[in-house]
């Protein structure tokens, strides 16, 4: 469910007791913005850990963020996949904040999420990104975004609105059973269908996003970047929806082999000849590629059945947020 708040003060929001929060900020390159992001998340979240997460910057990211009075880590591999898996297996707390250190998120949301995700006894809540100016957020990443949105929605179930937003607040439950295997941008679309599929229960938030600092540039490539999110989006309809993905392929096939087959067939029946036998062996061929495709499909839906119970199990071995457990 979609909750459209209004943005309070942060002093005037504070975190409920018996929690520790760690907030997880990834950076390559962003020594003009990644202080006033750790400021403003200080300032929101006063009692929580500030953590900075250098992927190999060659600028002064990580003096910037420690003089702003963040920790600071370190991951050698390169992207933000995986920044996140190092993160998610390094940090323990009871619930994990993880924002993007370009500054173009609103700290004030964090403590309202943080309290939705508590008050809820929810695993992950997104902030769906309002531009507050129009160069905010650029019309390809714009048009990107709803595609890709509009897919997985359509896959995996209509629960989230903006898939690839890099504004979230996660329990333990989530980050301790996420698999983490992307490693880059694709990885907030690994979050999203790891939600969706194991039927967590989500939330949203609209916040205000605003564009990045001046001189500051976006990783994010529209193309390339729009392109392996698109690819990690089909690998996870085949590996998460095999008999849709394996029963699609079946389908075009069929349709292909019944169209060249059957005026064959008719031939052969009027006139008890078959004069065209290559005709008719690419059809048979097509046929029985078809029916293998549908096997395929059955079989490895009872594997990837197997494969969503055993990640519910895991989910579910890690108590719930408030649950005292």
């Amino acid at each position: 469910m979609l909750h459209t708040l209004p943005v309070r003060e942060p002093d005037r929001l504070s975190r409920p007791a018996g929690f520790s929060v760690s907030v997880l900020i990834p950076c390559y390159n962003e020594e003009l913005a990644v202080a006033r992001v750790v400021k403003g998340f200080r300032a929101a979240l006063p009692d929580a850990t500030i953590l900075v997460y250098d992927n190999n910057s060659s600028d002064h990211t990580r003096q910037a963020a420690l003089g702003a009075g963040a920790s600071v880590r370190s991951e050698a591999l390169q992207g933000k996949g995986h920044v996140v898996r190092r993160m998610f297996a390094d940090v323990e707390a009871d619930i994990y904040l993880l924002v993007d250190g370009d500054d173009t998120y609103d700290p004030a949301a964090a403590p309202i999420m943080v309290r939705q995700l508590i008050e809820n006894q929810l695993d992950m809540v997104t902030a769906v990104r309002l531009p507050a100016e129009h160069e905010a957020y650029r019309l390809g990443h714009r048009i990107g975004n709803r595609m890709l949105s509009y897919l997985v929605c359509r896959v995996f179930g209509n629960r989230v609105s903006d898939v690839l937003s890099g504004y979230r607040v996660f329990s333990r439950r989530f980050v301790k059973s996420f698999p983490a295997l992307a490693a880059g941008f694709e990885t907030e679309t690994e979050f999203t269908i790891h939600a969706l599929e194991l039927k967590m229960p989500i939330g949203e938030l609209t916040t205000k996003y605003r564009g990045r600092a001046a001189g500051s540039r976006s990783k994010l490539h529209t193309f390339s970047d729009g392109l392996r999110i698109l690819r990690t989006i089909m690998m996870l309809v085949k590996q998460e929806r095999p008999l849709q993905s394996f029963g699609l392929t079946g389908a075009v096939l069929l349709a292909a082999g019944l169209v060249l087959g059957l005026p064959v067939v008719l031939q052969f029946l009027h006139s008890g000849l078959v004069p065209r036998l290559p005709t008719a062996l690419l059809a048979t061929g097509l046929v029985l590629a078809s029916s293998l495709s549908f096997v395929c499909g059955f079989v490895l839906d009872q594997v990837a059945r197997g494969r969503q119970e055993l990640k519910r199990l895991a989910y579910l071995s890690i108590p719930a947020v408030g649950s005292g457990g």
